[in-house]
């Protein structure tokens, strides 16, 4: 039986650019944003010709900008840093999208890479294609396979996101390097940033340009509640610190005395954000319920590549010398959630990072007015326990509570462990400070009327506790806070 021949298409693309060397982080950061402004702008257009009828004079290609840098020496770096240097001599390169969005990160990991290896590094347009719907801005939309006015679906003219190139191999330390040996230079590919960009919007409600450097993790509106309140305070007093306060919807409030706008159908896992003007500001979502919204919020956030996240929710104390409204700041995890056991196994130890830890004592003393061994009524350090089931309580006691008792674990809920371990796992500085909101194990369950006083009572403090631990981290140079603790042995230079 004869094969019938491939299809061969007509490929259209840009105007072919040649790659260049650059020895400053400026030039290398502005033709970088020219090759990705022509490339989308190409797609745009083609696209929005497509739309109006004319017919497709072939199949319309445009690709991400390409970043790499070549060294044939160690260089003798400041061993102390964490990131800005490749390990050993070599070829490294990463795909780039948004550089309007990464403006900032993209000039300092830059200007890190010209400064500790002494050699120019490389721009030039990569062989990966964008995928149309990446391309495309807010004022365009895409409608199934295309058009209903052209027979050909939408693939057969644009390239469409493919999965099966959009992966955490580089994270999770599985990628191979390429056929030429040319090595990682990024954690994530453009592919994947701009898979999770996309994501972000979807789930939270918000662009990804609104997003600030510090992320709070929540589990329950009333945190959001407070947080709103704090961030119309904020607005009010006139300092200037927070200039903006943005809600689901993209709406953007700067007048402190003005309602804040919540759209009729919330998302599922809303994101409100006190911005700074240089990004710096604090953001925090209510990821719900549930270790697997605790990945999906933390797996496509870490493409921002934030400088911290913390949880800040409730938990069940587990101990009988607790009271409700104890707080509990995680120093180890029992990792019962299981989301993320084929991407981090359960034996990698996730393990407390100092500067978070110090933070967020010092927030809880300023906030309290306790110290020393005076703060131990109020507060416990010790194992979190995260587990994926929320009724775990209905099961049969006598394992699980053995279990829980040789871990030493002082509390269990639904996400911080899960937050911890994507944070380890992509390089995001993490912490935890729950506070006790029941005691099951000790006849106190979580009900409206006992818990009622608790949540009036401290979910201010504690919402308190987690934004003076950010306003600690935020004057903390990168290179301290971003800890060797979470590099692997050949890691990428770029944060």
């Amino acid at each position: 039986m004869l094969r019938a021949a491939p299809i061969l298409r007509n490929l259209i693309t840009p105007r072919p650019v040649p790659t260049q060397t650059y020895d400053d982080a400026s030039e290398a950061v502005a033709a970088i944003q020219m090759i990705y402004a022509e490339a989308t702008a190409f797609l745009r257009d083609h696209f929005t010709r497509f739309q109006n009828g004319q017919t497709p004079e072939g199949h319309y290609s445009a690709f991400y900008p390409e970043l790499s840098i070549t060294t044939s020496t160690f260089s003798h770096i400041d061993t102390r840093l964490s990131f800005g240097h490749v390990p050993e001599p070599g070829t490294y390169a990463t795909t780039l999208s948004r550089p309007d969005l990464f403006q900032n990160y993209l000039h300092q990991q830059i200007s890190l890479l010209l400064e500790n290896h002494e050699v120019p590094v490389s721009v030039g347009v990569s062989n990966v294609p964008i995928p149309l719907h990446f391309a495309l801005g807010a004022e365009f939309t895409v409608d199934g396979n295309g058009s209903t006015t052209h027979e050909r679906p939408l693939r057969d003219i644009f390239d469409v996101p493919d999965l099966k190139t959009t992966n955490d191999d580089i994270a999770n330390g599985d990628a191979e390097d390429a056929p030429d040996g040319t090595r990682p230079l990024a954690p994530f590919t453009a592919q994947r940033v701009d898979y999770s960009l996309a994501r972000l919007a979807h789930y939270t409600a918000t662009s990804p340009e609104h997003y600030q450097n510090h992320v709070l993790f929540t589990n329950y509106q009333f945190y959001v509640d407070e947080f709103i309140r704090f961030g119309k305070e904020q607005l009010a007093n006139g300092k200037g610190e927070y200039v903006s306060f943005v809600s689901p919807g993209n709406v953007i409030t700067t007048d402190g005395t003005a309602d804040i706008e919540m759209p009729p159908k919330m998302p599922q896992m809303p994101a409100y954000h006190l911005t700074r003007a240089d990004g710096s500001g604090i953001t925090m979502v209510n990821i719900g319920v549930g270790p697997s919204n605790a990945k999906t919020a933390t797996d496509h956030i870490a493409v921002l590549r934030p400088h911290a996240w913390l949880m800040l929710g409730h938990c069940a104390g587990l101990r009988n010398s607790q009271n409700l409204g104890d707080f509990v700041l995680a120093h180890a995890y029992v990792r019962e959630d299981h989301v993320l056991d084929a991407d981090l196994p359960v034996w990698i130890p996730v393990p407390p990072l100092a500067e978070i830890q110090i933070a967020l004592e010092q927030a809880v003393e300023e906030v309290t007015g306790l110290s020393g061994y005076e703060l131990k009524r109020v507060m416990r350090t010790g194992t979190v326990a995260t587990i994926d089931n929320r009724n775990w309580e209905l099961r049969e006691q006598s394992g699980p509570v053995q279990r829980l008792s040789q871990s030493r674990a002082i509390a269990l809920d639904m996400e911080s462990a899960t937050i911890a371990a994507n944070g380890f796992r992509f390089r995001v500085p993490y912490g935890t400070l729950l506070c006790v909101s029941d005691k099951p194990l000790h006849g106190e369950l979580k009900l409206p009327g006992m818990a009622s006083d608790f949540y009036q009572t401290q979910v201010s403090r504690h919402l308190m506790i987690g934004i003076r631990a950010m306003e600690h981290l935020r004057k903390m140079p990168l290179e301290r806070l971003h800890s060797r603790k979470l590099r692997s042995f050949d890691e990428t230079a770029f944060l």
